[in-house]
Order: C-alpha cells, then structure tokens, then sequence
C-alpha cells in the first residue's frame, strides 16, 4: 500500500517485478494456483515465481541451466499458447485461479480461443445452476513500444483491438500507469469472475505517478480520473492517455508547452480501463455525465493511446463528436530501434503532441521548432543507436 507520492514521476519501479511479487504472495496463499508462460516469465520480469514454485516437467532430461522443475509444478511453460490457453482454460472451469503471462504481439495468437470462451461464458450466464468461474487473466507485456532487440515482429497491439470489438461486453482491456496502478489492476483481476481481463504494461522501471487510493480511485470512478499535479482549472484543452509509456509522453508534453505557451491550460485525464463501446470495466463504464465533469462539453480533446488509435477514436466517440478528437496511438511502424524513435516513427511522441496544440493556437513558429527537434532525434539515433531525449 503507496499511502502517497510526493514527486508524482520521479521514482522508478518495474510494474512487471511488482505483478511477480503478487504472482509469488499468490502461489503461496492458494494451493490451486497455477501460471502459465510460453517461455517468457523471466524475461517479461515475473521470474520472482520462481523462488516459491517450479516449474511444470515431466521425463526431459534435466541441464545445469534449467531452472527449479517438477512433475507437480505449478508454472507451467510450452511454446505453444494454444496449448497453455486450452489447458488454463479447463482449470479455470474448475473454479480454480490463474494467470497467463505472454509478449504482447504474441497473445493474439489466442484470439479465436478468446473469442470461444466468451462465448461459453455468455451462454454459461443463461444456466442457473453453473456457477461462476474465475476469469481469464492475461498479462501482456514486452510491447510494441518497447522492442530494442526484438523489432517489428514482435509489436503488435491487436488483441486489444479485437476484444474491445466484441458486443457481448465480456472483456476488460487494463492499463495500469505505474507499479502502484498495477497492482491494484492485479487485485481486480484475481477476484474477478466469468470475463476476459487483459492487462498491457510495459516491463522496465517507469515512472510512479499514483498513490494506491488513487489507483483504486481509478476503479471506483469508471477507469478514468484527472491527474491533478499536471493540471490546470479550467483547461483550454484536454490531454489524455490510455497506456503508460503514452502517458508519460502527455506528461512531458505538457512540460515543454508550459515552457513555450506559459498560458496555456492543460488538464490530463488517465484512462486506466477500457471495454466494449465505453472508457471503464465491463460492469462500471463511465457515464456521459462524468466524462463531461472530466473532459468538459466543448474543449479540443489530444489523446495518446497504447494500441491502435482509431479503437480509442471509436471509443471516445460514444461521448462525444470526433471534430473535438485528436487521437495518437500506434500506426504500425515499427523497427528495432530506440524507445523514443519508436514514438516519433508513430507520432505519438511528446513532440508530436506538442505539434498539435501548436497548430490549435497558431503557432507555426512552435510547431516548426518540435519538428526540427523530432528530426535531430532521428538523426541521432540512427547514427549512434541511442536517443537524444530520456
């Protein structure tokens, strides 16, 4: 429990260590708990298991490098998420708890089985004597805005794209901003029952913004809330973002035109949760009228999306008139590249949102300038594999 954060972005935590610490306080609370990797759990930072659990074997031969194994293991990992989906999938109609663990480009490899169980669990509601089941709980991670080694292969937010499209309104799409939002969407995970939760999130330290009461807050108020330290009353725009390595670009945005635009009003609002046709969880959605209170009636609205923007587009839309709109997100250019020549390669940069409000206020002046400081970066990192800006 985070009671507070005096410097909202200044410390840095792994969201990804934070979920193996409640992954390794879970194996050891419940006997029947089970995780399921295709062979990524050390690398996506959830290795922490480990100490308390092995991993499922059963007659291979065993090397000197194989980790802690046995026939009753309880992590369990093949590359094949077909088959780890299928399997997890029978536990879980058992009433018993897990957890899947995969890259992001690669869980859309499930999506027809996804789809299936969605189903199952739409016609399962209409029996009176089935009870309920635990949900399907998948942690995405190693992004598409994150593949330094790995490249375009390996980038692909699709998955979040497909489950938000499915009208039986079954599917939670999570994106917690730091280790604290985290490990509050891990509480809400774990306890959930009959749906698909999908959590995206990148692995290495980010910054921490929240405290845990604001993190829950997040929850409770329909997935989205005004980060206030970042904010002004009465904004001439709105900033918003859905994802975290995105939102940190809002953030730095807003700093620079600060700088530039002294005064300029800004409010940031986070989205923490998307489901079908709405900002929130599949049971607590935000209504109109709070998306007013957080967004207002009028004022141009910038976004920064994790996935794809027109999904966040469509979304928003149910609120409010897409001229207000104007939505970044990931738009399939990808390489193997640096962390922030991904973001100008998609425009989704701090830069790039900067350029927007140039152009709402007029300033071409402002807006060639972020142009030409997006270009030296590009330079940069092509030259020397690293990025101008942190």
């Amino acid at each position: 429990m985070i009671e507070s954060v005096s410097q909202p972005g200044i410390e840095k935590y792994s969201s990804a260590k934070k979920i193996g610490e409640l992954l390794t306080a879970e194996f050891k609370k419940d006997p029947h708990f089970y995780f399921f990797s295709p062979d990524e759990t050390t690398s996506n930072k959830f290795d922490q298991i480990f100490e308390v659990e092995k991993r499922a074997w059963g007659e291979l031969p065993v090397k000197d490098w194989d980790l802690p194994e046995s026939a009753n293991g309880r992590i369990v990992e093949m590359l094949s998420e077909n088959v780890l989906f299928s399997v997890m999938t029978g536990h879980l109609a058992n009433g018993e708890k897990a957890m899947m663990g995969s890259y992001e480009a690669f869980l859309p490899i499930i999506t027809s089985q996804l789809l299936q169980q969605m189903k199952f669990i739409k016609q399962s509601k209409a029996v009176k004597w089935r009870a309920p089941i635990p949900s399907v709980n998948l942690l995405s991670t190693s992004t598409c805005w994150r593949q330094d080694h790995n490249g375009f292969t390996h980038q692909s937010p699709a998955l979040i794209s497909q489950l938000l499209s499915v009208p039986s309104n079954l599917a939670n799409c999570l994106f917690p901003i730091d280790d604290v939002a985290a490990e509050e969407t891990y509480n809400f995970m774990i306890n959930s029952m009959d749906v698909v939760n999908l959590a995206t999130f990148d692995k290495n330290d980010r910054p921490r913004y929240i405290d845990s009461h604001h993190a829950n807050f997040e929850f409770v108020n329909g997935g989205a809330s005004i980060y206030q330290f970042v904010s002004d009353e009465e904004p001439n725009i709105v900033f918003t973002a859905c994802g975290d390595i995105v939102a940190h670009e809002m953030i730095e945005a807003i700093r620079i035109l600060k700088k530039d635009l002294p005064k300029i009003r800004i409010r940031f609002v986070y989205i923490n949760a998307l489901s079908y046709r709405g900002i929130g969880t599949t049971d607590n959605k935000l209504t109109k009228a709070k998306f007013i209170e957080l967004f207002t009636t009028n004022k141009p609205i910038i976004a920064n999306f994790h996935g794809y923007p027109e999904t966040l587009e469509n979304i928003l839309e149910n609120y409010t008139m897409r001229g207000r709109l104007r939505v970044h997100g990931f738009n399939e250019e990808g390489s193997t590249t640096t962390p922030f020549e991904m973001l100008r390669r998609n425009a989704a940069s701090r830069y790039d949102i900067a350029i927007d409000v140039a152009e709402l206020v007029g300033r071409k002046d402002l807006s060639a300038k972020y142009r030409d400081t997006l270009n030296q970066n590009h330079l940069h990192a092509v030259q020397y594999g690293e990025d101008l800006i942190a």
